[in-house]
């Protein structure tokens, strides 16, 4: 999962969500984590928090019927998208904090993608991470860097900041490198290592991608809670009014390009 549960709540989030944002923005990182990974015929694979499943259908592509794949997000909505684009899967509902697994059922690679900084209680995600992987299994974690790092996110956040008040951005809210590691040497993983990964996005059309991280910002907003839908709706169209001056740098045609940071740890159990 990588948005709040106002814009997970909407019947079309999900396939907007895979049709805007999984190929440009999800996509490019669940191939540099399984290319670290170095996944190899046979092995088992874990996505948590796997939204419709871009690190999973990454992995399937990789390994074909010679591996094992398994899919878990506490999203239904998100499921059953992921589930239409891949069946081939094992799709999975449930959280990180209790995997929904049967007892013993263990895997080799155990991924999660910006879902982390989502989790209410960290450690005991970590702990089932690391209990749901083989000795000597081999995992990926991804967290976007702090926003104050990433001006365009940041830019955004203070547009939506000027209908809103402050808004603390969950996506952003584990950006630091040094308590990621800490997390996972505290859950008993080994050779625990993190670099800062960046690179140039790039999207297609700017103006989907503007409603969806504005959707997001709102959702994440406690104001925004205690509006009703049509206001909701006006506060959404005049963040997306006042945010084209953010996007002008960053426009190429019809498109966007900007720059992202995630740290990627990896581990051993």
């Amino acid at each position: 999962m990588t948005l709040p549960s106002y814009a997970m709540n909407q019947a079309s989030f999900p396939e907007m969500y895979e049709r805007w944002l999984v190929g440009p923005l999800f996509r490019p990182w669940a191939e540099m984590a399984l290319d670290e990974l170095e996944l190899s015929s046979g092995d088992r694979v874990l996505d948590i928090a796997c939204g419709t499943g871009i690190v999973a259908r990454v992995a399937r592509e990789r390994l074909g019927g010679a591996g094992f794949i398994v899919g878990v997000d506490v999203s239904a909505d998100m499921l059953a998208v992921a589930r239409a684009v891949e069946p081939a899967v094992d799709w999975r509902q449930g959280n990180a904090g209790e995997l929904p697994l049967p007892s013993g059922e263990t895997f080799d690679v155990v991924v999660c993608q910006q879902g982390l900084q989502f989790f209410p209680d960290k450690p005991a995600a970590a702990a089932q991470m690391r209990h749901a992987l083989t000795k000597g299994g081999r995992l990926a974690i991804a967290t976007w860097r702090p926003d104050d790092e990433i001006p365009f996110f940041r830019d955004l956040r203070r547009v939506a900041e000027r209908h809103l008040g402050a808004i603390a951005d969950q996506r952003y809210s584990f950006g630091e490198a040094a308590p990621l590691e800490a997390l996972l040497r505290d859950a008993g993983f080994h050779e625990v290592r993190s670099r800062i990964v960046s690179r140039t996005i790039h999207f297609g059309e700017g103006v989907p991608f503007l409603h969806l991280n504005t959707m997001a910002l709102v959702g994440m907003s406690s104001l925004a809670k205690e509006l009703g839908d049509h206001e909701r709706k006006r506060v959404v169209e005049a963040i997306v009014s006042e945010s084209a001056s953010v996007l002008q740098p960053y426009t190429i045609g019809s498109g966007l390009a900007f720059e992202l940071s995630t740290n990627l740890a990896t581990a051993k159990g």
